[in-house]
């Protein structure tokens, strides 16, 4: 049973990444022909132009979204609070500055991953010096 599950979530992400990837090929051609031929916008036009780059922007940041939010819960799998905690707190402060900020440069520059990270840090005790460092 165990293995069927793990079969289907590897069908699952597959499926996904075929799709998304397939997306992103013709996002280009996708948004053109929506703004352009379906809408029946002028490319010549900014408001045309910038539907056109609405429409091609858009899935692309979800997308990116959705695999950072991914990575970012795989990792937060392995490195719960209590264990980044014991990483950090047990360093002198220098060295769990330096460790916080190499944690931070790490995680994403967007706030899905690292407001909730700085709010395990608070929480689970981490000096504050350090968590602002994170």
């Amino acid at each position: 049973m165990k293995n069927k599950n793990r079969f289907k979530l590897i069908l699952k992400v597959s499926f996904f990444l075929l799709i998304s990837i397939s997306l992103l090929l013709y996002l280009e051609r996708i948004s053109s022909w929506i703004s352009f031929t379906f809408l029946k916008m002028d490319p010549a036009t900014k408001i045309g132009s910038a539907v056109q780059f609405f429409i091609f922007e858009t899935p692309k940041v979800l997308l990116l979204l959705a695999i950072i939010v991914f990575i970012v819960g795989i990792i937060r799998t392995f490195f719960t609070a209590e264990r980044t905690k014991k990483i950090l707190s047990g360093k002198k402060e220098f060295t769990g500055n330096v460790l916080a900020a190499l944690l931070g440069v790490t995680t994403p520059f967007c706030t899905c991953s690292a407001i909730p990270l700085f709010i395990g840090f608070v929480t689970s005790g981490v000096p504050l010096g350090i968590t602002f460092s994170f």
